[in-house]
Formats: C-alpha cells, sequence, structure tokens
C-alpha cells in the first residue's frame, strides 16, 4: 500500500509513483493509471471492451485490453514527443472492461452503445482498448450522439473495413464504417483510412468505398510523402469538426505489430503513426479506439507495447482537446 496518494502537481491523481512500487508490481491498470472508482470525477477514461466475435480470421482480440493494460506499465507521466504531461492536465482513469456477451453479436453492439453512453454522461472522453473493429459501431454512435450530428473520422488500418457483409452477417469487424456511412454517423467528407494496402476482391471494394465519399491514404503514400506530409493533409481534411479516431493495430506491418488477427505486410512503421497522430495536434478529438490486438500471436508484447504507445499519444490528444 501507498502511504500518501498519488498526486500530481495538478492535484489529479496520476499514475503509481514507480519509485514507491515497482513499476512491474501493482495493479496492471492503464499506464499504472488510477481505478474510475479511485477518482471522484475523470475527464478521459480508459475501458476495455474483451469482444471478438466479429473476427474472420484469427481469433484472440478479446484478450486484447489486459495485454495493452500490461504493455502499459512502462509508459510515464512526461511525453518529450510533444511536451505535454497529459495526465496532470486531465483526470485520466482506467474504467475497466465492458461485460459484453460473445454469443450474441447484436446484444454486444446495443450494450456497448449504451455502455459508453453511461460512461460519457458527464462529458468525460473516451479511450477505448479492444477487442475486434465490430465494436467501432457503437462507440460511432455514442461519440455522434454526444457530438450531436456526424463526426469526422480517421481509420488507421490495412483494411477498408467498408465491406457490406461476410456470411451472410451485416455486422462484423470488416462493416463498421459501411455501417456507419449508411446510419448517417460519418462526415464522409472529412472521414478517410490511413494505412491501408494488401489485396482485395476486386475493384468494386474501391468503388463501393469512393461511393461512400471515404477518402484514402495507403501505407505507400505514408512510405513516399512522409509522416508530417500526411499528417497535414488529414488535418485540412477533417478541419474543426468533431474527430472520432480508430486505429486498428494491424496498420502496422507485421515486424511492428505481429499480434493481430489479419495481418498484411507492407505495412507502417509504429514511429510513422505515431509521428501522423502527433501532427493531429489542435483537432477537435472527441473519442477513440486501438483495436485488434491479438496476444496469442504477439511476441516479447511487441504488438502490445506499440497500442500502448498509441493510447498513451490519443490520451494526450484528447487532453488538448
Amino acid at each position: 500500500m501507498l502511504d500518501k496518494p498519488r498526486v500530481i502537481e495538478s492535484g489529479n491523481l496520476g499514475p503509481m509513483d514507480s519509485a514507491l512500487v515497482p513499476r512491474y508490481g501493482g495493479a496492471a491498470t492503464f499506464a499504472l493509471l488510477p481505478r474510475l472508482d479511485e477518482v471522484e470525477r475523470a475527464d478521459i477514461k480508459v475501458v476495455g471492451v474483451p469482444f471478438d466475435s466479429g473476427v474472420s480470421y484469427r481469433p484472440g482480440a478479446r484478450f486484447g485490453p489486459g495485454h495493452v493494460r500490461q504493455s502499459s506499465r512502462l509508459l510515464r507521466p512526461y511525453n518529450p514527443a510533444t511536451d505535454t504531461s497529459p495526465f496532470a492536465q486531465v483526470q485520466v482513469a482506467d474504467a475497466g472492461d465492458l461485460a459484453v456477451n460473445p454469443f450474441d453479436l447484436d446484444e454486444a453492439i446495443a450494450s456497448i452503445q449504451v455502455d459508453a453512453l453511461e460512461l460519457t454522461e458527464d462529458g468525460a472522453r473516451l479511450l477505448t482498448i479492444g477487442g475486434d473493429h465490430t465494436i467501432a459501431l457503437p462507440l460511432l454512435r455514442a461519440a455522434a450522439e454526444r457530438a450531436g450530428g456526424p463526426v469526422a473520422l480517421l481509420h488507421f488500418d490495412a483494411h477498408l473495413d467498408t465491406w457490406d457483409s461476410y456470411f451472410g452477417a451485416a455486422y462484423t469487424h470488416g462493416t463498421p464504417f459501411r455501417r456507419a456511412a449508411e446510419e448517417g454517423l460519418l462526415a464522409t467528407e472529412a472521414a478517410c483510412h490511413v494505412g491501408t494496402r494488401g489485396p482485395l476482391y476486386g475493384r468494386k471494394d474501391l468503388d463501393d468505398d469512393a461511393r461512400f465519399g471515404f477518402g484514402i491514404v495507403t501505407s505507400a503514400d505514408v512510405y513516399r510523402q512522409g509522416a508530417d506530409a500526411v499528417a497535414a493533409r488529414l488535418a485540412e481534411r477533417i478541419g474543426d469538426r468533431p474527430l472520432y479516431v480508430s486505429v486498428d493495430i494491424d496498420v502496422l506491418d507485421p515486424a511492428h505489430a505481429p499480434g493481430t488477427g489479419t495481418p498484411e505486410a507492407g505495412g507502417m512503421s509504429s514511429r510513422e503513426l505515431l509521428e501522423i497522430l502527433r501532427g493531429l495536434r489542435g483537432a477537435n478529438l472527441v473519442g477513440a479506439d486501438v483495436v485488434e490486438v491479438a496476444p496469442a500471436y504477439d511476441h516479447a508484447e511487441l504488438t502490445g507495447i506499440a497500442a500502448a504507445h498509441v493510447a498513451y499519444d490519443l490520451i494526450g490528444l484528447l487532453e488538448e482537446s
């Protein structure tokens, strides 16, 4: 037990003091932050959604939230890349995991939406750790409701995730952004996929995606143009609209993130992804997720560490919003 509260300069309750408790000890909350029930309020809530009933290839993302939390133990309160201390400026807390039905996909989607709305009822913003990408749809429903209308979207992924169905199912990890567009949740003129690559079923996949209005920045575009130029293009497309960021960890090359369900060669590096996110400072971020971490395929926490650092930078963007 600590002899004194984990208070940082602002008066917020911050991460566990590693001078008192080793970083490999204690409860594995995200970045060793306090639990939600340990604080009077929270401006940003980190919540896990251990659900992978929508996957089409490798299962296991249901274990992602716990793995990312374990991999986040070495995160520290000050971010020199942005010269910010996000945990000092606002209260950030770990809200634990949502209880999601693994056998009924429709019920799971509905309950995630209800829980997301409840967690943000007090004005807090969510950083969600998945779980497979199916969960982005109910999270977008909640974000659009809180924003009072359609939101801009940056979708970091190897895949488009705008397919119509799989085996006749309308709700899978490959369909959330098509459903979101159909439901009017997205300002599609300010929506963009980033990091896409790999084979498709046919040209129609791209035609359908374009019909909904999505922009595409491929992983090859990132390689050729550079992270700074890509971030500038994305910021211009987004403008000052409320923004939701969804990061499928398979946007990274398997060399950087082997622990995921549908890996594709030729992806971005973790450095490129982090620099693009840092180039979005000033955006009106209203929510974000990091999904598709499947620890059974990870090695030496490569994927978990990458996901934890992405989540950390997203918390910084949420704080600045």
